[in-house]
């Protein structure tokens, strides 16, 4: 039987939008059971303490639990590789961490592609680095760190979340600009190095205020001094390192993403939940105390983001000639 030209017209996109429709039901059910949010660093870390109060923000708003999955290991790369290999369905996430941006340029080889294989869902925030020493080292400031370390080349250790981590890039940018010898010592993540610092087994540690804010309050760590350009709010009488080292800067961001080719519906629904945290007064103070700065804005905003730390980053990687073991 032959169709009239105007019924097979109707029927043909009818049929073109079922698709369509069962993806954004598929959405309007989504989450139907529990989220994994795979966080590339050890419990404790700054990742791992930016990743649980979204977590359970997300678990309030959608209804379903979101589970944290600690999988630490080589930089961070072993994580993401287990979420890029991933259904893209939105069950199991990507805690985005600076060490995110730095990977691409500091592996040769990787088993995927940042970028390409990592759909960008949402920033979190912008989190700055503190110069932290141990007590009883011999500096109050961050002038007479510099010419302690001039005074005793090779003899300070200074501490990193691991070998290509924001933490260390930081170290190396204030090592490269003020010409100063420090021995690099690598952890696995931030709560290990911080447990050495405060037992004197390395003098100094770029870490980020979500991680030490605690310890800077009870006089376990010595601050000197903030990595942004400007003062911290959340650590005010703390001066920036730029004010003794002019031109330094070190910040990194931190966000959501999933595997590529997860449903546009999926992503842009997490990404209105996340950006709806940022209008909560409770969410915004846990934050605050935490001293992160919020990063609001679409997938695209924060994917064009991601793109611009991977270069800034590249370029200290390559001008410092750091290599991954």
């Amino acid at each position: 039987m032959k169709l009239p030209r105007r019924k097979f017209l109707h029927l043909a996109a009818g049929a073109a939008a079922l698709p369509a429709l069962s993806r954004v039901a598929w959405a309007q059910a989504y989450p139907s059971r529990p989220v994994r949010i795979v966080v590339t660093f050890p419990a404790g870390s700054t990742s791992d303490t930016l990743a649980r109060p979204v977590g359970q923000w997300l678990s309030e708003r959608l209804g379903q639990p979101f589970i944290i999955d600690n999988r630490p290991g080589a930089g961070g790369t072993i994580g993401t590789e287990a979420v890029v290999r991933s259904p893209a369905d939105g069950y199991t996430l990507l805690l985005v961490s600076g060490a995110h941006t730095v990977n691409e340029t500091l592996y040769d080889k990787l088993n995927f592609n940042f970028i390409r294989d990592i759909a960008p869902i949402a920033g979190i925030s912008r989190e700055n680095y503190v110069m932290v020493i141990n007590p009883s080292f011999p500096a109050k400031t961050v002038p007479e760190f510099v010419a302690y370390a001039h005074a005793n080349p090779g003899k300070i250790n200074m501490a990193s979340a691991g070998i290509g981590t924001s933490s260390h890039l930081a170290g190396e940018l204030f090592k490269m600009m003020t010409s100063i010898n420090l021995v690099h010592i690598p952890y696995r993540g931030s709560p290990p190095a911080l447990t050495d610092l405060i037992a004197g087994q390395v003098q100094v540690f770029f870490i980020t205020t979500a991680a030490s804010i605690g310890y800077i309050r009870a006089g376990t760590v010595r601050a000197l001094a903030v990595t942004t350009a400007t003062r911290s709010k959340t650590l005010p009488d703390i001066p920036t390192v730029g004010e003794f080292v002019p031109n330094y800067e070190a910040s990194a961001v931190w966000g959501l993403g999933a595997p590529r080719n997860t449903p546009t519906e999926i992503v842009n629904k997490l990404n209105k939940e996340v950006n709806a945290a940022f209008a909560d007064p409770k969410m915004n103070s846990r934050l605050a105390n935490l001293g992160s700065t919020p990063l609001p804005g679409s997938p695209a905003d924060f994917g064009k983001l991601i793109a611009e730390e991977i270069e800034k980053w590249g370029k200290v990687v390559k001008s410092v000639g750091i290599k991954a073991d």
